[in-house]
């Protein structure tokens, strides 16, 4: 365990398990802490990617869902890697600082990440390096833990290394299917700072720390998703919305570009993301991948699940397209939990293009014979 994770898991009442602190014994308070700007967090279920060479931003760009060429010192995306088929294999936050862009992604995924990326790079100029010497704390804008984990982060090129997710607004070249007057994104502004994991941080000592499960809490409450918990062998971006924030629809080629766009132009996403408002009076909290049914029908399955402050039991889910937009169950251990359902993706997303509809070639009047057409 590294110094910084010492520090985080020496602090009273912490639950830890292989370096993920979960919480300090208080859930519901460490998250209110999170949210107002006064709690940070140790991410140790992430890692950082560094990327750095001259061509390191078009290289990006060539190879990912993401408009990267413009990017600026201290400026932040996110950006998703797919199949030829349009499926999401990779994804992670991107920061850059002038010198190095920096990756941030979840940790059962950086390996297979890190390695793709070396195996693209033929003869750009980049290197790609896992940095298992950093570690990232998680942090709400507006507050005091912001300040400290800011005055924490690692600037080894005069710009602080604080990755802003770009969750809480559409992004330029994104699309956003969610019908909605207030998206619960549209507080979410999270930050992410990057930090020697080994060094000493004195601005973070007076700052209350949250656990994991606070965090998580948070995310779902904002219908944020994330590649370990949302993405599957079958994903597609449109499938969460992800569009909003990780692909630009605008930019040029890139592997799975044109599923991507024949999806969103002319067809509709096979499955969709929905919030679940859960029935607490059983106090069962399904796990991931527990089945949600639409009377006796199978309909999807849960992705996240988290106990929030103010709504309770809540939980994301990836449901058919054709699932009914009402009231749903989710089946857990044997108990049947009643689950009131906000659609986040409606079921006709897509098909976005303004197609005209043509007359068919062999349309004819009714009744015409076509041999007398003929003659």
């Amino acid at each position: 365990m590294s110094a910084l994770a010492d520090a985080f898991a020496s602090r009273p009442g912490a639950v830890a398990d292989d370096g993920i602190i979960s919480h300090y014994g208080e859930p519901m308070r460490e998250q209110r802490r999170l949210a107002d700007g006064s709690a940070a967090v140790l991410l140790g279920d992430r890692t950082v990617i560094e990327v750095a060479g001259e061509d390191r931003l078009t290289w990006l760009d060539s190879i990912t869902s993401q408009a990267l060429t413009g990017l600026r010192p201290g400026e932040s995306t996110e950006l998703l890697i797919l199949d030829p088929q349009g499926r999401v294999e990779h994804a992670a936050g991107v920061l850059e600082d002038g010198a190095s862009v920096w990756l941030i992604a979840d940790s059962g995924d950086v390996d297979a990440l890190a390695t793709w990326l070396t195996r693209m790079v033929f003869r750009s100029r980049v290197t790609v390096r896992v940095r298992d010497d950093l570690a990232l704390v998680g942090a709400f804008a507006g507050g005091a833990a912001e300040s400290a984990v800011t005055a924490a982060a690692l600037a080894p090129n005069g710009t602080p290394l604080v990755w802003a997710d770009p969750w809480n607004a559409v992004q330029i070249g994104g699309h956003q299917y969610s019908v909605i007057d207030e998206h619960p994104a549209e507080g979410y502004r999270w930050r992410i700072a990057i930090l020697d994991a080994e060094a000493s941080v004195p601005p973070l000592e007076d700052i209350a720390a949250a656990g994991v499960l606070a965090a998580e809490a948070l995310r779902v409450a904002a219908w944020r998703p994330r590649w370990a918990a949302e993405v599957d062998e079958r994903s597609l971006p449109h499938e969460s919305d992800w569009i909003r924030s990780a692909v630009h629809l605008n930019k040029g080629c890139y592997r799975g570009q044109e599923t991507v766009a024949k999806v969103h132009n002319l067809g509709h996403p096979p499955r969709r993301l929905a919030a679940l408002q859960l029935d607490g009076s059983a106090d069962v909290l399904p796990a991931a991948g527990a089945p949600v049914f639409a009377g006796e029908d199978e309909v999807g399955a849960i992705t996240s699940v988290a106990r929030h402050h103010e709504d309770g039991p809540i939980a994301l889910a990836i449901l058919s397209r054709r699932a009914p937009t009402g009231d749903l169950v989710v089946r857990a251990d044997g108990v049947d939990i009643a689950a009131a359902q906000q659609v986040i993706v409606p079921a006709d997303a897509g098909a976005t293009a303004d197609v005209p509809r043509l007359t068919r070639l062999s349309r004819r009047p009714e009744g015409q014979d076509p041999r007398r057409a003929q003659g």
